[in-house]
């Protein structure tokens, strides 16, 4: 029997966060284990007149490529790669996996080589996206591997995702837009900020943010989302930051994460274990080492640290900062084939400070700061 919050969730991602028009070219990636999302998606696009072109990646590839590729393959974007990049209009990414650990022992190195080799693909994607040229969401669909690492069955799981995007509600996109209207009028707030300060165990860091400009993530880029950003100045982080919870990358854990800045660039890195991966990926390139992001989550459907980035930067009560390349809507320069989050919980003392002024403590808003965030119930 087909799960309706499948159908749901299609329907949510075409009419609400892509605003799908007749004509438009849709790439669809995702993996094979995906594919009730994938068929839903195609059948709510087709009806909506779009033209939706599917990539399908089979179990096991990723790991096959980046184990047995010689240097000239890994580093080698191929030809087509940046002509389709400037002519899709919608895309859809949908991350799901059939082993969440599979690439965990590749050599550091080979990922990065990939990476810097797809910067320029990256950057294009990120400016095609600022000019609105392109419309874009990244979603998930549940599966075993994502339920074991959020030490869930996979029945509980389904009901985290479904609940964290609200589609458990009548009208889960009534309750988006209501949802957006208190996202921009924290962005709003934000816009005029020069500097802020985040403080918790082991963290005071300051950011520089004036003439930043803030975005609202009200569901139209990722589902489920709930968070506020922006780009920092590149050269105006200062201090020291201790991420909270383990960093992923590639389905590595890096734990217990410090960094230090000083002039905007990290001069020192430790972590407990996958300190190796932590020093090569911020060496990748000159922007590696730089935040592209920083960013406050607001979905208060979302408490529980799954490992996945997707969920985690929502937390409601968190931070989340990126190194690597920034947004180019908010202003950031930064460039990079590097973007990697990191949450930070400020849900017990931490406090966020604007141009010395708190606004921000244990997880929450000053109530004469922002609106209540609290989740729609249904």
């Amino acid at each position: 029997m087909s799960d309706r919050r499948v159908e749901s969730l299609a329907r949510v991602i075409c009419e609400y966060s892509l605003r799908v028009e007749p004509g438009q070219l849709m790439l669809i990636e995702a993996p094979a284990l995906a594919e009730p999302l994938v068929l839903e998606i195609v059948t709510r696009a087709l009806e909506m007149g779009a033209l939706p072109r599917v990539r399908v990646a089979a179990e096991g590839t990723q790991l096959a490529f980046l184990s047995e590729a010689a240097e000239e393959q890994l580093t080698t974007l191929l030809p087509g790669a940046m002509p389709e990049m400037a002519a899709i209009d919608l895309r859809v990414a949908i991350h799901a996996a059939w082993n969440t650990r599979e690439l965990s022992g590749v050599d550091p190195a080979r990922v990065a080589a990939v990476r810097e080799a797809r910067a320029p693909l990256m950057e294009l994607y990120m400016r095609r996206s600022a000019a609105k040229e392109l419309r874009w969401c990244v979603t998930a669909y549940p599966c075993e591997a994502f339920a074991q690492d959020a030490n869930m069955s996979l029945a509980a799981y389904e009901d985290f995702v479904y609940r964290a995007g609200w589609l458990h509600l009548p009208d889960p996109v009534a309750a988006w837009r209501g949802f957006a209207e208190k996202l921009r009028a924290i962005a709003d707030r934000l816009s005029g900020v020069r500097t802020l300060r985040v403080l918790a165990e082991d963290t005071d860091l300051t950011v520089g943010v004036a003439g930043r400009a803030w975005v609202p993530c009200n569901g139209e880029r990722n589902f489920p989302d709930g968070e506020v950003f922006t780009g920092p100045i590149e050269t105006e982080t200062t201090g020291d930051v201790r991420f909270s919870f383990p960093a992923i990358f590639s389905g590595r854990e890096v734990e217990d994460v410090r960094l230090r800045f000083e002039g905007g660039r990290v001069v020192q890195s430790e972590a407990a274990a996958g300190q190796e991966l932590l020093r090569q990926m911020l060496a990748i390139d000159e922007g590696a080492s730089i935040l592209g992001e920083f960013a406050i989550g607001t979905n208060y459907g979302v408490q529980d640290f799954s490992k996945q980035i997707l969920f985690d930067e929502k937390i409601g009560g968190t931070c989340h900062m990126a190194v690597g390349a920034g947004y180019p809507e908010t202003g950031s320069t930064n460039r990079s084939g590097l973007h990697w989050d990191m949450v930070c919980d400020l849900r017990s003392g931490g406090e966020i400070h604007a141009d010395g002024e708190p606004i921000y403590r244990d997880g929450r808003f000053l109530p004469e700061f922002a609106p209540d965030l609290s989740p729609p119930q249904g």
